[in-house]
């Protein structure tokens, strides 16, 4: 049984993350959200606490840091910011493992025939995503980036992962792979370990 804490459990993978857990796993859940009123509302007490706080207010992440075996990240906004603040704070409390959500296109690894525009060089608005990536691998955290295609509802986990350096294999995913991806990184320490893993369904 692991302990997971997962920042940004309010936002569509961090939702749909936390359901795949407690259907698969025997795993602990600390929920943490700015807002966390819609966790309120399934909240299985023997297995789930919330945490309601901001990752970039360092006593509110301080008290979610505390136990875990594992952080996972999933958020939007200041991702550059909340990168910075984790790989100070997780090692005070002899934390090592970090699963982050970024996205395809930071390292311009998308061919042209899948996405001509989505690329860094051409789609600025990667640049944080790019920025929080370049932290966490400057650190010395057993760190996975997660770099996901475009997510949907689908109900399928086929799906393939790509390293850093190779190009990437498609345009979407599902919310539900990416949960079933995370799920195996919290299980198997060295799955994944120091690598950025791009992740793409298989049609």
């Amino acid at each position: 049984m692991m302990k997971v804490l997962i920042i940004g459990a309010s936002g569509s993978i961090g939702q749909v993350t936390r359901q795949y857990f407690l259907q698969h796993s025997n795993d602990t859940l600390t929920l943490m959200a700015r807002h966390t009123q819609n966790l309120q509302v399934s909240l299985d007490p023997t297995r789930e606490q919330i945490i309601t706080g901001d990752a970039l207010n360092q006593t509110q992440l301080q008290a979610a840091l505390k136990n875990q075996d594992v952080v996972f990240v999933a958020v939007s906004g200041a991702i550059e910011q909340i990168a910075q603040i984790l790989v100070k704070q997780m090692p005070l409390f002899h934390l090592n493992r970090l699963i982050f959500i970024t996205s395809m296109g930071i390292y311009n690894e998308i061919p042209a025939a899948i996405d001509p525009k989505g690329n860094l060089i051409t789609n600025p608005i990667l640049t944080p995503y790019r920025k929080a990536a370049d932290i966490i691998e400057s650190s010395s955290l057993n760190y996975t980036i997660i770099r996901p295609g475009w997510f949907d509802n689908g109900n399928d986990t086929a799906y393939q992962l790509t390293q850093k350096g190779e190009p990437f294999g498609g345009h979407d995913v599902s919310r539900l792979s990416i949960a079933d991806l995370v799920l195996k990184l919290v299980h198997e320490p060295n799955l994944g370990r120091r690598k950025s893993l791009g992740i793409n369904r298989i049609n």
